[in-house]
């Protein structure tokens, strides 16, 4: 294996990437790095997950010149979330150095991203829509850029951003260094290399199979609007010990924490605008057990050591199977059992089945709890407790009172009362969460667009795929279930399942 510290890379990034926990590089990475700091272009045919954005974001950043206030290093993406996560990445990286690193896409407002612009940022990493729109206004001037990089060429290939892209390419300097990075090569993405790229040196690597042993894998059908209800419903039923839910978004991950903690659930949100004080105060709880429920982004979650949990919801269905490997291995680790349910909208489901492929295991389908489920499932944890206090604890100084109870009612009716005290009843407070758009449609249609809005507005308009990328906003369910109590049954078997 190549450690980074065999890649000749300067103190500061070397600082940096131990950092972040790293000491060998991933094949993509062992690839690419010593080839881009010779200053040759790249092809990477290399899956997501297997650490593209360190592979480009090392040499970009070891030639960024920090006293220059221009944009030197240019990475053009296909959604907002993965244009979010790399810039998130970059800084890491270059943090050190100084390097300052802006993401801009669409649905976030333009003149707030223009007043960044003015901050003179080394690094931009944009969707190809809101991309052109500063090109257009002349808000974002390219004439410096050293290093390109194009990051999932494939999947914008399948948005329809290729005509968008070529626009882009045309307005950086043709000396310029490019970097591609595809999971594959169709025809049109081979056109691009070798009309915008110079004797590119291509690095693959074959992705490996993956594999989550102990963990049963369910999915669950629900329209964008009832996620919460079922969510809240499947921890009541479930009953888990700790939870991590997954979202999408820091947006995602602030509101579903804050309904869950109106519902009564102790639940925190983490995510990357967290201080680094704050998301070590929120694990710190959830480690000790303060909090049941932990949401979190993708970004936020890598590399957390946290072990004991035994559910993992993933809220939203991530845009790529190495993410929902890197999550659903938060449980059923040292060999314990775990479970994981995935969220999946009807206009998702060409993604769940990208993910089976990959692990290559079929998930069983899970039929969203009733409310009366629900309940059924707060009221055997009351049982639970009950058998486990007359297991484990000393009752005779209640005897008394339990046989003048027993004397006057039916034993039946003082043990119903006891466990309707003890179970949480259903918390009907009304929650708002923001909608998010499903990921776009990756059923390619002529050859060229895949999921609708092909070539969407007009040049200067802020432009998105079919979903997740260049803009997207929220709106969830409105109510949950009751709140939990204690933490029996986390294996929670009174679920249905639908076939």
């Amino acid at each position: 294996m190549t450690k980074f510290s065999d890649l000749n890379l300067s103190p500061s990034t070397l600082k940096a990437i131990k950092r972040m926990g790293f000491e060998e590089a991933t094949p993509i990475q062992a690839g690419t790095i010593p080839v881009s700091l010779e200053g040759k272009d790249v092809i990477g045919q290399a899956q997501t997950g297997t650490g593209k954005t360190t592979a480009f974001g090392i040499p970009m950043i070891e030639k960024i010149d920090v006293k220059v206030g221009d944009v030197q290093g240019l990475i053009i993406a296909p959604t907002r979330e993965l244009a979010i996560q790399v810039s998130e990445e970059l800084y890491r990286i270059g943090s050190d150095k100084r390097v300052r690193v802006l993401a801009v896409y669409g649905g976030q407002d333009i003149q707030r991203q223009i007043r960044a612009m003015k901050k003179e940022p080394h690094i931009i990493v944009g969707t190809p829509g809101r991309l052109l729109d500063h090109i257009n206004r002349r808000t974002l001037k390219l004439g410096n850029v050293q290093t390109l990089v194009l990051d999932e060429a494939d999947e914008m290939l399948n948005m329809g951003f290729i005509e968008d892209i070529e626009s882009i390419l045309k307005t950086v300097p043709a000396s310029r260094q490019t970097l591609l990075f595809s999971a594959t090569m169709p025809g049109p993405i081979q056109k691009i290399a070798e009309n915008f790229m110079t004797e590119p040196e291509v690095i693959r690597v074959k992705s490996k199979e993956v594999t989550v042993p102990h963990i049963e894998q369910f999915y669950t059908k629900v329209h964008e609007r009832e996620k919460f209800e079922t969510l809240a419903r499947l921890i009541d039923v479930q009953s888990p010990e700790l939870a991590i839910v997954f979202g999408r978004t820091k947006r995602r991950v602030d509101e579903l924490s804050n309904a869950l903690s109106i519902r009564g659930y102790l639940a925190e949100g983490i995510h990357g605008d967290l201080s680094q004080a704050k998301r070590m105060s929120v694990l710190r709880k959830f480690k000790e057990g303060k909090i049941d429920v932990l949401v979190a982004t993708d970004v936020a979650a890598r590399g957390l050591d946290i072990s004991g949990v035994t559910h993992v919801y993933n809220f939203d269905i991530p845009q790529d199977p190495e993410s929902y490997v890197h999550r659903i291995g938060r449980t059923g680790r040292a060999g314990k059992e775990g479970m994981a349910v995935t969220f999946v909208t009807p206009r998702e489901m060409d993604y769940l089945k990208i993910v089976e492929q990959t692990t290559k295991k079929r998930m069983t389908p899970l039929k969203p709890p009733t409310l009366n489920e629900a309940l059924e499932g707060q009221q055997r944890l009351a049982m639970e407790k009950l058998i486990e206090s007359l297991k484990d604890g000393d009752v005779s100084d209640y005897m008394v009172v339990a046989k003048e109870l027993a004397a006057e009612y039916d034993p039946v009716q003082v043990v119903a009362a006891a466990i309707r005290l003890m179970t949480k009843e259903p918390d009907t407070t009304p929650v708002q969460l923001s909608e998010e758009r499903p990921l776009p449609n990756r059923k390619r249609s002529g050859g060229g667009g895949g999921g609708g809005n092909r070539r969407g507005p007009k040049k200067g308009q802020a432009r998105g795929g079919s979903g997740g990328g260049d803009r997207g906003g929220d709106r969830g369910g409105q109510r949950g279930r009751s709140p939990r109590s204690g933490s029996g049954n986390p294996r929670g078997k009174s679920y249905n399942k639908s076939r």
